[in-house]
């Protein structure tokens, strides 16, 4: 399975992921980065650290094995996309 690393752009700083995880695809990945981002915004320690609105500006980027970007995650743009979730209409 292909290793995947989960990268965490905030502004001109980069923290790196050096372990990286294996997943069977780039769409995982994806659902990872999701789980990944919403984990650090709930975080109680960001809400003390006062870094809440630094991170909401940060970006997750994912990268294969050989260094190449295989997508890049805002998130505020995952926190988005579960709002607008959450406020669609259930059907039953």
């Amino acid at each position: 399975m292909p290793r995947y690393f989960f990268n965490t752009q905030i502004g001109e700083d980069v923290i790196t992921d050096l372990n990286g995880e294996e997943l069977r695809d780039p769409d995982q990945a994806w659902e990872a980065s999701r789980s990944i981002i919403h984990a650090m915004v709930q975080d109680p320690k960001m809400a003390e650290s006062g870094n809440q609105d630094r991170l909401l500006a940060a970006t997750l980027v994912v990268t294969d094995e050989a260094g190449e970007v295989v997508l890049e995650f805002p998130f505020a743009e995952a926190l988005t996309a579960e709002i607008a979730q959450d406020e669609a209409p259930r059907l039953h």
